[in-house]
């Protein structure tokens, strides 16, 4: 099809995705701000190898794996409420919790979220610390040349926004609007497909040059007839015949 067919479906039918873009981005934007603002804290663990070895640096890479196996139980999540204090159970801890290794970096990342931004800093932190003390306390057993060196990162860490994110929601919002929209409106299109309301679409359809139309003109309006008039004159009915008269000229 010709570009300006496609010109001319944004002319008619542009403002529905307009609308549709604009109306989904509003109830993007209303939601985000009755949403219960949550907050997320990162904490950093360091665990390099001892010495520059290159089987003692693959081992260590293996081992942050374990490392957050162990950090993501039942038995850590308990030891770092009774640490820090907190007002939870476990299972609500573990929930609030992501714990990941970056094995390029041999670092292991701690994420915590709670509506409250220093509570959300107090588990991570406590949470990296009683890790750290537990390795620590460990490797002071082994061989120094065989020992991982554990340690947090920064003690100093922020709890930005996590979510919600209204200006993220409202472009996600615009754009599945904008996409909904143009679905409307190509539904539009499909079903008025057959519909042959100009000479465009006439030609468009038939493939056929249009040499002419026949104007559309109104109906004209019923007159009463003339009664005057000699059609009317015609159509009135004929005088009643004279009574016959009988041979007493009586008439019957």
């Amino acid at each position: 099809m010709e570009l300006r067919f496609y010109f001319d479906i944004l002319r008619r039918r542009g403002w529905i995705i307009l609308a549709t873009a604009a109306l989904a981005a509003l109830l993007a934007l209303g939601f985000s701000q009755v949403q219960t603002k949550t907050y997320r804290a990162t904490a950093r663990i360091s665990a390099v190898p001892a010495r520059p070895d290159w089987g003692l640096g693959n081992s260590a890479k293996d081992l942050l794996r374990n490392f957050v196996n162990n950090i993501k139980t039942h038995s850590m999540a308990n030891r770092v409420i009774d640490r820090a204090q907190l007002d939870m159970n476990s299972y609500e801890l573990l929930d609030r919790l992501t714990v990941s290794a970056e094995p390029e970096n041999f670092l292991i990342r701690i994420d915590a979220r709670d509506q409250d931004p220093e509570v959300a800093k107090k588990i991570a932190l406590t949470l990296a610390n009683e890790f750290v003390d537990e390795r620590v306390a460990y490797y002071l057993t082994q061989d120094k040349n065989n020992r991982i060196e554990v340690k947090l990162v920064d003690s100093v860490i922020d709890a930005p926004l996590y979510r919600p994110k209204p200006l993220t929601n409202a472009l996600a919002g615009l754009v599945l609007g904008a996409l909904v929209g143009a679905l409307i409106v190509l539904l539009l299109e499909w079903m008025s497909s057959d519909i042959l309301s100009s000479a465009a679409s006439v030609e468009r359809s038939l493939g056929l040059p249009v040499l002419g139309a026949i104007p559309a003109t109104p109906s004209a309006a019923r007159k009463p007839a003339d009664r005057t008039s000699p059609a009317a004159r015609g159509a009135a009915p004929l005088p009643a015949p004279a009574a016959a008269s009988d041979e007493g000229g009586r008439t019957a």
